[in-house]
């Protein structure tokens, strides 16, 4: 299992912001080594109990909250990260557990037993909560990002785009998943996650960005059209 403990920032960009800063950004940290020209693709999963608790508490801001995914990085993957990530006041604490490419459609499927045969705490914690809560699952979110890490503090910044999501096929692994946007198309999402305190260069490019802090969750964006439709 893996654990972080961090807080977050989250600013809106317009996609020429994200050129000129992310330029910057190559200059002064240290590129994901999965970044490429275009960045790299995230498709989560995300779980949600019968009655939408995990999204209520989001869209009603309470302090502490939780998100439960299954991600991946290509369709092509033979593996998956099962995460909770949990929020508390301003920390944010992300726990995770590599499965099979089997056992992560064991659990698309249902079948949250197969997280017994992990002798794993997390695992047990994961199998607890998604049985007993009634969790399922509700869309997929996809997107483009670029990653910078500053070692010196295990500050880590990224730029998400073109964020689109699915609430009809849940397979992760599926080569022809239909999506549809759920995000301006020129707008990218900034974020800043670091554990303690910023870097003076780290600070500087936040007073040039200028902008209020957002509360932008992909899962709630992905889950607005439906939400909407239901209560409308």
């Amino acid at each position: 299992m893996r654990k972080v403990l961090r807080e977050e920032k989250k600013f809106l960009l317009k996609y020429d912001e994200f050129i000129k800063y992310s330029l910057y950004l190559e200059s002064v940290m240290i590129p994901d080594e999965h970044n490429g020209y275009f960045g790299y693709t995230v498709r989560s999963l995300y779980f949600d109990t019968l009655y939408d608790r995990d999204y209520e508490g989001k869209m009603d801001g309470l302090s502490i909250r939780r998100k439960i995914r299954l991600r991946v990085y290509s369709p092509k993957d033979n593996f998956a990260y099962l995460e909770i990530k949990q929020k508390e006041d301003k920390y944010q604490m992300k726990r995770s557990l590599k499965l099979s490419k089997e056992d992560a459609l064991e659990l698309i499927n249902l079948n949250y037993d197969i997280l017994l045969k992990y002798d794993n705490e997390f695992a047990n914690e994961c199998h607890a909560i998604m049985t007993s809560q009634k969790y399922i699952p509700k869309t997929v979110v996809e997107y483009n990002r670029k990653a910078y890490i500053a070692k010196e503090n295990s500050i880590r910044i990224t730029f998400d785009g073109h964020i689109v999501a699915s609430e009809t096929n849940f397979n992760i692994f599926d080569n022809h998943l239909a999506l549809y946007p759920v995000f301006p198309i020129d707008g990218v999402v900034l974020e800043v996650k670091y554990n303690g305190f910023l870097l003076s260069y780290i600070k500087s490019l936040l007073d040039i960005v200028n902008k209020s802090e957002l509360s932008v969750s992909k899962y709630c964006l992905a889950r607005q059209i439906s939400m909407n439709f239901v209560y409308s």
